[in-house]
C-alpha cells in the first residue's frame, strides 16, 4: 500500500457500492517543463521509476516525478524499457507544490 499512502480517499455512498467503502480518488498530476538543470541517465536492465527516485531524490515516493517527466514511456509499469535517456528533473520544490495544489486544494 506505500504508493497510495498519499493519494486521498473517499467513503463511497449509494447502492453500486458497499456504503462506507474507501474509495481512492483520481490523483493529478502537473506539468513539468525542461530544465537546463534536469540530469539525463540511460536506464539498465531492472530499473524501476521508485529505484530512481531513491537514487536522485531519496525518496521512493517520488517516483512520479520520474515517471511524468518521461511520459512518452509506457506507464503501465514501475519498470523502464532498457537502454533509453530518462530525464531526471533536480528543481523537483515546484513540482512538489504544484502537485499538492492539484490534489490537495481543499486542505490548503
Amino acid at each position: 500500500m506505500g504508493r497510495y499512502r498519499q493519494i486521498n480517499t473517499t467513503k463511497s455512498e449509494g447502492k453500486k457500492l458497499a456504503s462506507g467503502k474507501v474509495i481512492y480518488t483520481t490523483v493529478k498530476y502537473p506539468s513539468i517543463p525542461l530544465s537546463n538543470t534536469d540530469i539525463y541517465v540511460y536506464a539498465e536492465e531492472g530499473d524501476r521509476y521508485d529505484q530512481l527516485a531513491l537514487t536522485y531524490y531519496g525518496d521512493i515516493s517520488l517516483w512520479w516525478v520520474i515517471s511524468t517527466a518521461n511520459e512518452s514511456f509506457p506507464q503501465n509499469s514501475y519498470f523502464l524499457p532498457l537502454g533509453v535517456q530518462v530525464r531526471i528533473p533536480q528543481n523537483i520544490g515546484p513540482i512538489q507544490t504544484q502537485y499538492y495544489k492539484l490534489n490537495h486544494r481543499n486542505e490548503l
